[in-house]
């Protein structure tokens, strides 16, 4: 059973009036927090950030604890973060390589974000429901990723020292 249409055109400009220009990790927490409640049928909503070369790491999200760290090699959000290029997945479990951080999942939506061509991290959805994405879902959220980028001065975390310990 498809989900009710969303308004995203309404859901970007709500984004919009949420974030603020000066704190990445903010808005990080707050475009996490706005899609889980804004967007029905999700189990977790969040950002793995590029922080080391070929490989993807934990950021703000919601949901239950998360697979960290996240290969380029393996998993849908290792495939967008190699191709640069959304991943829409109706059947998580149909992928040989998917990462099964919740075995609630069934299907999933990652989005890239480029910062000046260069992957800063991407943003990652799960669902419960298979074929919970539909192609207007898609298009939808990457316009709520835009607002972020836009909104968002990106840090440069390759060149972030790494904690220590």
């Amino acid at each position: 059973m498809p989900s009710a249409a969303l308004d995203y055109a309404l859901l970007a400009r709500q984004l919009d009036a949420l974030l603020d220009d000066d704190d990445w990790l903010a808005n990080a927490a707050q475009t996490c927090a706005f899609i889980m409640q804004q967007v029905p049928e999700l189990n977790w909503a969040g950002f793995y950030l590029q922080r080391q070369p070929e490989r993807l790491s934990l950021g703000p999200f919601q949901g239950k604890p998360a697979c960290n760290p996240i290969p380029f090699a393996k998993g849908v959000c290792g495939a967008a973060a190699r191709s640069r290029q959304t991943q829409r997945i109706d059947d998580v479990h149909a992928i040989a390589d998917h990462i099964a951080c919740d075995a609630a999942s069934n299907s999933e939506l990652v989005i890239p974000l480029l910062r000046e061509g260069t992957l800063w991290g991407v943003l990652d959805l799960d669902s419960p429901r298979h074929a919970r994405f539909s192609a207007e879902d898609q298009a939808g959220i990457e316009r709520l990723v835009a607002v972020f980028i836009e909104r968002t001065r990106l840090p440069d975390l390759l060149a972030a020292p790494t904690p220590l310990g």
